[in-house]
C-alpha cells in the first residue's frame, strides 16, 4: 500500500564526456558522495561483475542522519545505471541514470520515482525529520539538478 506521495521526476544536464565514460562515474557509487547533497558515504556489500549490485547508502541532512539498502537492477554500461532504494526493508525509491550519446557528448538523465510506503513515510518522519520528509519531491528534485552538476563538473574537469 502506498502512502498517495509517489511521485516521478527526471532532471537531465549535457555533459562533454563519452556515454561510457558517464556510465563509469556514476556506476562507480563509491563517487556518489561527491555529488549528492544527501549522500556522504557508501559501502558496497556485494559485487557482481566488478560492479557494485549491494551497496549501503548514508545520508544526512541537518542534524538527521539515516542509512538505505540499495539494490544494483540495471547496469548497462554506457545507457543506464538504476537501483532501488529500501529503509528496514520497506521500498523507499528507485534512482537511475539513463545515457543518451549527443553531438557534444551525453545527455544524463537523473530520474527518481518515489516508492515509498505508509512503513516507510513513517520511517522518514523519524529519521528525516517531519518537514524534510514532507517536502521530499522538492528535496529530491534540487539534490537531482545538484548532483548532476556537480557531474558535469567532475567529468567536464578530468577529475
Amino acid at each position: 500500500m502506498t502512502s498517495g506521495t509517489s511521485t516521478a521526476m527526471e532532471e537531465r544536464i549535457e555533459v562533454a564526456a563519452p556515454a561510457a565514460e558517464a556510465f563509469d562515474a556514476v556506476a562507480d557509487v563509491h563517487r556518489m558522495a561527491r555529488r549528492s547533497p544527501e549522500c556522504f558515504a557508501t559501502l558496497v556489500l556485494r559485487r557482481r561483475n566488478g560492479r557494485p549490485a549491494d551497496f549501503i547508502g548514508f545520508n544526512r541532512h541537518g542534524l538527521h542522519v539515516w542509512f538505505s539498502s540499495c539494490h544494483v537492477r540495471v547496469a548497462d554500461p554506457g545507457r543506464e545505471f538504476m537501483f532501488d532504494v529500501f529503509a528496514f526493508g520497506f521500498p523507499v525509491a528507485r534512482w537511475g541514470y539513463r545515457f543518451k550519446p549527443t553531438a557534444g557528448g551525453t545527455e544524463v538523465t537523473e530520474y527518481c520515482i518515489d516508492k515509498r510506503t505508509t512503513g516507510a513515510n513513517v520511517l522518514g518522519r523519524i529519521f528525516i525529520g517531519k518537514a524534510h520528509n514532507n517536502n521530499r519531491a522538492d528535496v529530491n528534485r534540487h539534490g537531482m539538478r545538484e548532483s548532476l552538476r556537480r557531474l558535469k563538473s567532475e567529468l567536464e574537469s578530468g577529475r
